[in-house]
């Protein structure tokens, strides 16, 4: 997730630059029965990976800058609009086993980034972002939270994996990197690969891949009683072969408390936009959206909302090659 969260960045980049969403991760272990706000998550810890009409709230556009780092592709187009639809699911669309986001091959290696959130706006109003119930006090105090924000630069490592079918995402230390650093310390005890039916250990290795390469779904174990599982329901990008590139990764995370709570899982949506452009060989300009979606398992507004994202956080990237790999 170089996205993102959900939740995702949950986190978050997502690039689950995941992912997926920007302040701690505070779970309190001694009131079972906290609600957790699903979009409150999901907006403020960007891997992965997270469109729509009155804008409220929010910051200044992206600086001209960074204009330039996005072609006229139908993908970079979608950082220019505030009124977008979900993108189709494409997950099993190839049954390879080894469905990927593949970033251009400059993008390889270890980086030093820094994020920074431009704004935050919620496009069909704010009770689209209050949570399950729609509550316009969680959205306010989500949106006041975002807003604190603005124009603050978080510093993160990143990384990107070359192998045999092309240059994926080091979901597991880009989804951690991300989570905790936008949490401002260590909220994150592990993450793992999980096998599914898009991108699985059997197919890769049967395909020529190795034991090391990427898969798309993650299960996040949270250093808190809480843990996330995230699916890479949809992606696609522009050619590999320019110094300018754009794509796109839809996410569903499921969030769910591991102890005795009765809280029920939270479900999220997150469409993660990146836009890059290369700068010489050791330096990347960016920008990152997060395109939040209702759900229908767990948003009664699902229906009022037509597939239309309900939030939109829009950030700078720069990357810096590391010198000093992991």
């Amino acid at each position: 997730m170089v996205a993102i969260c959900n939740s995702k960045l949950g986190a978050s980049l997502v690039l689950t630059i995941v992912i997926r969403k920007t302040v701690a991760l505070n779970i309190n272990t001694q009131n079972e029965n906290a609600v957790i706000s699903r979009r409150q998550f999901s907006l403020q810890i960007p891997a992965t990976a997270a469109s729509v009409a009155a804008i409220i709230g929010g910051a200044a556009s992206p600086p001209p800058a960074y204009a330039s780092t996005t072609s006229t592709s139908p993908i970079a187009d979608r950082f220019e609009s505030d009124i977008l639809t979900s993108p189709p699911i494409t997950a099993g669309a190839t049954f390879t086993g080894h469905e990927n986001l593949y970033f251009p091959s400059w993008m390889e290696g270890d980086w030093d980034a820094t994020q920074t959130l431009l704004s935050t706006k919620a496009p069909m109003g704010l009770k689209f972002i209050g949570g399950p119930n729609a509550s316009l006090d969680i959205a306010q105090k989500t949106m006041d939270e975002q807003n604190k924000r603005v124009n603050e630069p978080v510093n993160l490592k990143l990384r990107f994996a070359k192998t045999n079918f092309g240059v994926v995402e080091d979901r597991a230390f880009n989804l951690k990197s991300r989570l905790d650093s936008f949490a401002g310390k260590n909220v994150v005890a592990s993450v793992e690969y999980a096998d599914v039916r898009e991108s699985n250990r059997a197919s890769i290795l049967a395909a020529g891949g190795t034991e090391t390469d990427p898969l798309t779904t993650t299960l996040v174990y949270f250093k808190g009683p809480a843990a996330q599982k995230t699916f890479v329901i949809s992606h696609g990008q522009d050619p590999l072969d320019s110094d300018v590139w754009a794509g796109y990764e839809l996410d569903r995370s499921i969030f769910a408390l591991t102890n005795q709570s009765t809280a029920p899982p939270v479900t999220t949506d997150t469409e993660a936009l990146y836009s890059f452009k290369r700068i010489g060989n050791d330096k990347v300009e960016g920008r990152l959206r997060l395109l939040g979606y209702l759900n229908p398992q767990a948003d009664q507004l699902y229906f009022d909302a037509r597939n239309r994202a309900v939030s939109l956080t829009d950030y700078t990237l720069s990357l810096r090659r590391s010198s000093n790999a992991e």
